[in-house]
């Protein structure tokens, strides 16, 4: 890859004129070699920050995984605390388990088996 500043001086000895076909066909020939290192330092800066991102992604699964392991193991990410996801559904089924508790149309249409079955419950219910 060049690098700024970076030339190559070539000489070239023409038996003719500076504007005979074999000096013309020798300009463009190293116009075409220039064009093409610049396409390439391109393509090779290119490839440099395409490597850099693949290494930041590899990066991110390996973390995603070791968390996804934690969580499954113990539900605890690396630092002892409850991962926010995890804390948030926690915290909607609490709430939603919370509101069905509180719901007194729903435990007044119960069945006693369905209420919890206990014999204590039985002459509440059948009182009804």
């Amino acid at each position: 890859m060049a690098c700024d500043g970076y030339y190559t001086v070539l000489i070239i000895p023409l038996q003719n004129s500076l504007y005979s076909p074999d000096a013309l066909h020798c300009f463009h020939w190293l116009k075409r070699r220039r064009d093409l290192e610049r396409q390439k330092d391109v393509l090779w800066a290119g490839l440099q920050v395409v490597e850099q991102t693949q290494l930041w992604y590899q990066k991110r699964l390996k973390l995603n995984l070791q968390r996804q392991v934690s969580l499954s193991t113990g539900g605890m990410d690396g630092e002892g605390r409850w991962s926010c996801a995890l804390r948030s559904c926690m915290q909607r089924v609490n709430g939603s388990l919370g509101n069905l508790m509180s719901d007194t149309c729903v435990w007044n249409n119960l069945a006693p088996e369905e209420s919890g079955g206990s014999d204590w419950d039985l002459p509440h219910w059948s009182r009804k």
